[in-house]
């Protein structure tokens, strides 16, 4: 199943358990010292496809949570009981099933996606010049298999405000939130200017 949102989580192992059970952009927050650098990547999603906070049913889960809900306030929350997080002494939610996982996504109020969302085609896949990325792309911009490929990536992912991954990742995220190759350039436009000033 894949999912319109992103799901915002605190740690590795959290992302690795969300794509076990459903297909989505995920956005790690690394606990609860949020960079700003992160949460520009989290409001970029959430203004283009919304997100899910899912963090662990902890204390330190808790205050990331309420933290979120603050700066995005439409934002949706999908939770697991301490029995589902927990195991050998653990809690979080890299720890519950692939079930239990879709089942709080869902009962969040996530939604499967055959395409893009509406958030998403708003900002591109309606318009005229929208063209998905492909990986093509990403060799000619730069941006992979290139002495200096991943600096490029950051620059863009920061000008995009959709953070920094590997090159196969980095394109999910674009086709996931829709950013089409028009937007794509214009940002690797506007880091290379940023970076000669």
């Amino acid at each position: 199943m894949r999912l319109t949102e992103t799901v915002v989580v605190e740690g590795r192992d959290d992302m690795s358990a969300v794509l076990a059970a459903v297909e989505a952009n995920v956005i790690i927050t690394h606990g609860y010292g949020i960079t700003q650098q992160t949460l520009d990547t989290v409001r970029a999603a959430y203004e283009r496809s919304g997100i899910v906070v899912f963090t662990d049913p902890d204390h330190a889960g808790r205050h990331i949570r309420e933290r979120l809900a603050a700066l995005f306030p439409d934002a949706k929350h999908a939770y697991l009981s301490e029995r589902q997080a927990r195991k050998n002494g653990d809690t979080g939610v890299e720890n519950a099933s692939p079930e239990d996982i879709l089942k709080a996504l869902l009962s969040a109020g996530c939604r499967a996606s055959d395409g893009l969302s509406e958030a998403c085609a708003e900002h591109g896949a309606e318009n005229e010049e929208y063209r998905e990325v492909t990986m093509d792309d990403l060799a000619a911009l730069g941006l992979a298999g290139q002495t200096g490929s991943a600096e490029k990536r950051a620059s863009a992912g920061e000008a995009l405000g959709i953070g920094n991954a590997n090159a196969g990742a980095f394109l999910k995220r674009l086709r996931r939130l829709g950013i089409g190759l028009s937007e794509l350039e214009a940002a690797c436009g506007n880091a290379r200017q940023g970076s000669d000033e």
